[in-house]
């Protein structure tokens, strides 16, 4: 995959196919340390410590749609390629949380891409789901939850075309001044 937000959809609607209700995803970019870190966490179903091994095989899936599960396993090569590491934990009838670390310098990372559009698509099929939205860049943060969200929506779905398209100019411009936060080890020390 080519952005990093189209393995965080893929791994989202793994934990919906598993029948979550809640979906957690936390970035954080520590950029002085040259570290990101993406975490996918959900309250679905979980996997079973037999078949935990076998989901991160590329010709394994439980689907019916397709013979194979590439999400998984691209998303740990990623990571691997980009000098960091990935871990898999679930608990039966607990959930699952996917959790890869990469070098925020390294050549071979993929851009982040669409985020705003990676949660609109959840919450676009999957209107009921509660939604944790945290990205962190170098201490500042952005928090999103549907949860809050929909208690001031009182009677309108959160996947109304106009609710969904101020959600994604918002998450859009928090992201863009994230973005624009000057890591405090690049600031100018002002004049002696």
């Amino acid at each position: 995959m080519r952005e990093l937000s189209l393995h965080i959809l893929d791994i989202a609607e793994n934990g919906l196919d598993a029948g979550a209700t809640f979906i957690g995803i936390f970035i954080s970019e520590a950029r002085e340390e040259d570290l990101l870190s993406i975490a996918i966490e959900d309250n679905g179903r979980g996997i079973s410590s037999k078949r935990l091994e076998k989901v991160l095989d590329p010709f394994f899936t439980t689907r019916q749609t397709r013979r194979v599960g590439l999400g998984l396993s691209l998303f740990r090569e990623t990571s691997r390629r980009c000098g960091g590491s990935f871990t898999l934990t679930s608990r039966e009838g607990r959930g699952t949380q996917v959790k890869a670390t990469f070098g925020l310098s390294h050549i071979d990372l993929p851009p982040m891409g669409d985020i705003a559009g990676c949660i609109s698509t959840i919450l676009m099929g999957h209107p009921r789901v509660d939604l944790l939205y945290d990205h962190e860049v170098d201490g500042e943060s952005f928090r999103f939850d549907t949860r809050e969200i929909k208690e001031g929506l009182e009677e309108v779905p959160i996947n109304n075309p106009r609710v969904l398209m101020h959600l994604i100019e918002m998450i859009r411009q928090s992201e863009a001044a994230l973005r624009n936060i000057v890591p405090s080890a690049s600031k100018s020390p002002g004049p002696l």
